[in-house]
């Protein structure tokens, strides 16, 4: 019976409770690893439809297609030959209360960071980022934002906690520099906001090429450190259908992930994936697409700092 879970080469159905099947730590005062996931099971300022809250789980649980392949194709290293990676399962909160959330998600990450760790944080919905850009600023200062989305989310007339304003209190707040970010496949309203990112719509991006995109993204970004924030409906609906607000005419998946190989040298200094909902989701595609996005990220941060 010791033998009974010794075998390395798991099913695709078993097991799937951490992100690539990464040693769980409970303890985020001893952790010894390169990079965090960390779970958010928030999606108490959805404006669309809910669900995002399972997200986390959803990803973790489709990561494990992933898991198998010691080298990911079409990198040229194997990643935990680079990193050590741990997951600390999902940050937990009094159902209901956003206000706890918010603070105490900031005091969390912060902790984290501290320890001279990086955070991959899986939602939830988008505004979790927000209190995950204030722990970053403390650590990192002035940053410039690399924003995958349809929407820009910087809408002033949103309430306090509202996955839509966040990127327009963190310029206000000083957690990022407008000028030095860069939101790509955006189609939805932008030029009545008096809007000060750069934009890379998702007209132009499916007409550039992912090596041109790149070269704008790290032109406007310059040596800054970078947080990196993925929303899964960035991507057209057929590929990312299990998401709150999804928009036709976005980026397909084997766009973004060229994109994001071009991003190579990029200073990532915090990066997440949201927005996923799985209710809404079909034979996982989302989740998939979701797993699949996060796991080049630690490629390209591992490119950069190993």
């Amino acid at each position: 019976m010791s033998h009974l879970f010794d075998h390395t080469d798991h099913s695709l159905y078993s097991n799937g409770m951490t992100f690539l099947r990464q040693p769980m730590v409970r303890n985020i005062t001893d952790i010894d690893a390169d990079v965090v996931v960390l779970g958010l099971p928030f999606d108490l300022a959805t404006s669309g439809r809910p669900g995002a809250r399972l997200g986390p789980d959803a990803i973790r649980r489709a990561s494990v297609h992933l898991a198998w392949e010691s080298k990911k194709y079409p990198w040229s290293f194997a990643l935990w030959d680079k990193i050590k990676l741990q997951d600390a399962g999902d940050f937990t909160y009094p159902v209901g209360d956003p206000e706890y959330f918010t603070a105490q998600l900031e005091l969390a990450a912060l902790q984290i960071l501290q320890q001279g760790k990086t955070l991959l944080s899986l939602g939830g919905d988008h505004f979790v980022t927000l209190p995950l850009l204030r722990a970053h600023q403390q650590i990192h200062g002035k940053m410039a934002l690399v924003h995958f989305d349809a929407h820009t989310d910087t809408y002033s007339q949103g309430s306090r906690y509202d996955h839509g304003t966040m990127f327009y209190h963190a310029p206000i707040e000083g957690l990022i520099s407008p000028e030095h970010s860069m939101q790509i496949g955006i189609r939805t309203e932008y030029t009545e906001q008096g809007h000060e990112f750069g934009v890379i719509d998702a007209m132009a991006a499916n007409d550039l090429s992912a090596e041109e995109i790149a070269a704008q993204i790290k032109a406007r970004v310059g040596d800054l450190p970078v947080y990196l924030t993925f929303d899964i409906d960035c991507l057209d609906p057929a590929f990312a259908p299990g998401t709150g607000t999804p928009v036709c005419g976005g980026l397909t998946s084997d766009k973004v992930l060229k994109i994001l190989r071009a991003l190579q040298g990029l200073n990532i200094i915090g990066m997440d994936v949201v927005e996923v909902s799985p209710s809404y989701d079909q034979s996982e595609l989302t989740a998939i697409a979701a797993a699949t996005i996060a796991h080049e990220l630690l490629h390209l941060w591992a490119v950069k700092h190993k």
